[in-house]
């Protein structure tokens, strides 16, 4: 059976750390937040019900900025998206010749609704996918079968008419056993890679 979508996962694929360093590296320094307790008070307690859609990102962080100094909600998340924003131009290229030839491209990505806007309209992703899927859209992660299911309620096409590239590899796991082609992507491949893997 033919692909007819790719599905691309954002963080690891289209956006790249550079040097391989997390957004949170010169948070210390830049913004006074200690990233550990960042961790600790938003990451660890909150962040699962804000990807998921079941809280608002500005909401939890409300709760427990003013323990990490005097920042403010609206400083820290525009600082935690414009460092976390490196687009690998050379795979949106490789994107666009599959595109040429024929496939969908979609996003697939575990996001909450304000980074995802941002993804899709301040980066201009918009410009390059047809649709972002994304985990508090979906209102699951992808480890759960249950957000490959409502994707393919949009697309309307069978399980393995998708192939997922994605640098996670429970993610890839996860959508194989559910029917789709998966693709484990690493800094080392390209976009050819896939196509003749998938097919």
């Amino acid at each position: 059976m033919c692909i007819g979508v790719l599905m691309i996962d954002v963080d690891g694929v289209v956006v790249r750390r550079p040097e391989g360093r997390p957004w949170y590296v010169n948070l210390q320094a830049d913004l006074g937040i200690d990233p550990a307790m960042l961790n600790t008070l938003f990451f660890g307690e909150h962040f699962d019900d804000v990807v998921c859609g079941r809280a608002d990102l500005f909401e939890r962080l409300d709760l427990v900025m003013p323990m990490l100094g005097h920042v403010s909600s609206r400083e820290l998340v525009d600082y935690w998206f414009t460092q976390d924003a490196t687009l690998d131009d050379q795979l949106l290229s490789d994107l666009e010749q599959a595109k040429a030839q024929g496939f969908d491209l979609h996003l697939a990505t575990v996001q909450e609704h304000h980074r995802a806007r941002y993804l899709w309209d301040t980066l201009s992703l918009r410009e390059h996918f047809t649709r972002m899927h994304y985990a508090a859209d979906v209102g699951y992660g992808k480890t759960d079968a249950a957000f490959y299911r409502v994707i393919e309620s949009r697309t309307g096409l069978r399980p393995a008419e998708h192939c997922l590239v994605d640098d996670s590899e429970p993610n890839v796991v996860a959508a194989r056993r559910v029917g789709w082609r998966a693709f484990h992507w690493t800094p080392e491949a390209r976009v050819a890679d896939v196509l003749e893997e998938c097919g």
